[in-house]
């Protein structure tokens, strides 16, 4: 099992990112969609948190200069990102384009 950040983009399961902080109502807002995402996609998808106020260096190596920003990565690479809230059906959509 993969256990750190880069591991998890590394894999050839798309991995999707939600850079966020908790002070963030857009933020508190995507975390139910994530869910129900999750929920519907199983292992096609990891979906993981990344606190910005945490995190800084890797908010900053990826450019996330608003919040909340979604960034889906397979094999090391950025395939989509998107800021602001995603609904979970577009998410669903973005993650089947991209499963193994």
């Amino acid at each position: 099992m993969a256990t750190s950040f880069s591991e998890l983009i590394k894999s050839p399961t798309p991995t999707l990112v939600d850079f966020y902080a908790d002070w963030c109502g857009p933020c508190r807002a995507m975390k139910p969609i994530l869910e129900q995402v999750k929920d519907s996609v199983g292992d096609n998808a990891n979906i993981i948190k990344i606190d910005v106020d945490k995190n800084p260096k890797v908010a900053a190596a990826y450019q996330v200069q608003s919040i909340p920003t979604l960034i889906l990565f397979q094999n090391g690479q950025v395939k989509w990102r998107q800021a602001g809230v995603v609904q979970a059906a577009q998410l669903k959509q973005i993650i089947q384009r991209f499963k193994s």
